[in-house]
C-alpha cells in the first residue's frame, strides 16, 4: 500500500519531509572497487578491460573484436523489425528537430568605448555515450543521448554497451546507426567509464561522457569527473502527477505505474484535490498490478516509495511539487497550462490529460535525461547545451585600453599582483607617448 497523506492532517508537515527524505537508492560502497578499476585501465589499457569484460561479462574479447565491425551492425540491424525501424526513425527524427532549436548564437558587439567582445559556441570534439547492456538496454536512450551530441557538432560519437555472454540488442545498434554514432564498443561497467576518459590502445579518449548505469558506473563518472565532463549522476526514476476529480482514475495509474516499472526504487506520487478521487487512483494500480508484465518490480515501488496526497487547493498542489521538484511532472487538471507556468522546479513538465509521461521517454521531443532527487530544483536535462562550450572574445583598441586600463591597473595594484598591473601599464605608457 502507498502512503497516503493530507494536508489537513496535524502530522502532515512530518511525514511529507520523511517522504522527501527517504533514502531510494541502494548504493552499496563500491568507491574503492572502480578506484582499482580505473587505475588498472589507466595502467595496462585494452588488457584490463578486456580481463574484467571476460570477469564480469563472462565474453572473451580481442582488441580487434572490442569494436563492433561495420558487417556486425550491418548483421544486428538486419534483424529490426521494418515497424521497430520506422518507430525508431520518427522518434529520432522529432528529438532531432526539437534540439536543433536549442542550437545558441554567437554574439560581438563593439562598446561606448571601442572594445569589441562577445562570444561563441563550439562543440566538444568527442563524447561517449555509455548504454547499459543486455537486452533490458533501452534504444530511447541511445537516441536521446547522441542526437544532442550530433546536432551540436561533436565531431566524434562512442557508444559503450556491455553484452553479457554475448548477447545484443539489435535495437541499441539501429539507434546508434540512426543517430548518427561513428563507433559501438561491446565494453561496459566502471573499466568501460575510465577507457573513455583515459583511453586505451583501442579506445581514443573522449572529452565527455552521459548516459546511465548501475552503481559502478556512476562512481566511475564520479571519479573521472574533472578528467572529462560529464552529465550528471542520475537516481531512481521519479513521476509526480498533479489531477484533479475529472481523470479516469486508470489513465493516472497507468501513468503512475509507467514509473514503477522502471525500478524498485522508483517513485510515483499522486497530488489530487479529491480524497475520494486518490482512492478510485491507488485501486486501479492494484487491479493493474494483477496483469502487469513487471508487477513485482512496479508493485514493491508502488507499495515502498508511493503516495498519494490530498490538498484543499491547486495553490496547495503547486507549492509541494515545487519542494518535490520532480523529475517527471505531469498535470493532469481543467486548467492545466496555467498550472503549468506557475511551477519553477521539475525536470519535464507533461501538461494535460492527453499527455502522458510515456510519450516524452520516447516520441515527444524533448530530452528524457533529466535531473532525479530533487536536483530539478538547480540542474536541467541533457541538451544540447551539454555538448557546446562559449568561448568568450575580447579585443581592445588603444582607445578602448586607454579608457578602462587604469581601473585594471588600480585592481590589480589592490590585489598585490604587480605583474598584472605592469602588462596594462606598459600598453598605456606607450599610448601616453603617442
Amino acid at each position: 500500500m502507498p502512503q497516503f497523506l493530507s494536508t489537513t492532517d496535524a502530522d502532515f508537515e512530518a511525514r511529507f519531509l520523511a517522504l522527501l527524505g527517504a533514502k531510494r537508492e541502494d548504493s552499496p560502497d563500491v568507491d574503492a572497487i572502480v578506484a582499482g578499476i580505473i587505475a588498472d585501465v589507466r595502467a595496462r589499457g585494452d588488457a584490463a578491460v578486456l580481463e574484467l569484460t571476460a570477469k564480469f561479462d563472462r565474453l572473451q574479447l580481442t582488441p580487434e573484436t572490442m569494436r563492433f565491425s561495420a558487417a556486425e551492425i550491418e548483421a544486428e540491424c538486419a534483424l529490426v523489425s521494418d515497424e521497430d525501424r520506422a518507430a525508431l526513425e520518427m522518434a529520432a527524427e522529432r528529438i532531432r528537430a526539437y534540439h536543433s532549436r536549442q542550437m545558441p548564437e554567437d554574439q560581438s558587439w563593439t562598446d561606448e568605448v571601442g572594445a569589441t567582445l562577445g562570444w561563441r559556441w563550439t562543440p566538444v570534439s568527442a563524447a561517449g555515450l555509455y548504454v547499459p547492456g543486455g537486452l533490458a538496454s533501452y534504444p530511447s536512450s541511445v537516441l536521446m543521448n547522441a542526437i544532442p551530441a550530433k546536432v551540436a557538432g561533436v565531431g566524434r560519437l562512442a557508444i559503450v554497451v556491455p553484452t553479457p555472454d554475448g548477447v545484443t540488442n539489435p535495437l541499441v545498434v539501429m539507434a546508434a546507426r540512426i543517430a548518427g554514432v561513428d563507433e559501438i564498443y561491446r565494453i561496459g561497467g566502471a573499466q568501460a567509464i575510465a577507457a573513455l576518459a583515459y583511453g586505451t590502445e583501442t579506445i581514443p579518449p573522449v572529452d565527455k561522457i552521459t548516459g546511465p548505469g548501475n552503481a559502478f558506473v556512476a562512481a566511475a563518472k564520479r571519479r573521472v569527473f574533472g578528467k572529462v565532463g560529464i552529465d550528471m549522476i542520475a537516481g531512481p526514476s521519479e513521476i509526480l502527477v498533479i489531477a484533479d476529480r475529472d481523470n479516469d482514475p486508470d489513465w493516472i495509474a497507468l501513468d503512475l505505474l509507467s514509473q514503477a516499472e522502471h525500478d524498485e526504487s522508483a517513485q510515483s506520487l499522486l497530488i489530487t484535490d479529491d480524497a475520494d478521487f486518490g482512492r478510485a487512483v491507488a485501486a486501479a494500480v492494484d487491479k493493474r498490478l494483477e496483469t502487469l508484465e513487471r508487477r513485482a518490480i512496479a508493485g514493491k515501488s508502488w507499495a515502498d516509495f508511493g503516495a498519494v496526497i490530498t490538498v484543499r487547493t491547486m495553490d496547495e498542489a503547486v507549492a509541494l511539487s515545487d519542494r518535490i521538484a520532480p523529475e517527471h511532472l505531469e498535470l493532469c487538471t481543467a486548467d492545466a497550462d496555467a498550472l503549468a507556468e506557475r511551477v519553477t522546479h521539475a525536470g519535464a513538465i507533461f501538461i494535460g490529460g492527453w499527455t502522458p509521461e510515456a510519450i516524452g521517454d520516447y516520441i515527444g521531443g524533448p530530452n528524457h535525461v533529466l535531473p532525479t532527487a530533487r536536483s530539478a530544483r538547480f540542474s536541467s536535462g541533457l541538451s544540447v547545451m551539454d555538448f557546446i562550450k562559449r568561448t568568450t572574445l575580447s579585443k581592445m583598441t588603444p582607445q578602448a585600453l586607454a579608457a578602462i586600463g587604469p581601473s585594471a591597473e588600480r585592481l590589480a595594484i589592490s590585489e598585490s599582483l604587480e605583474a598584472h598591473g605592469l602588462s596594462v601599464r606598459a600598453r598605456l605608457d606607450r599610448i601616453n607617448q603617442k
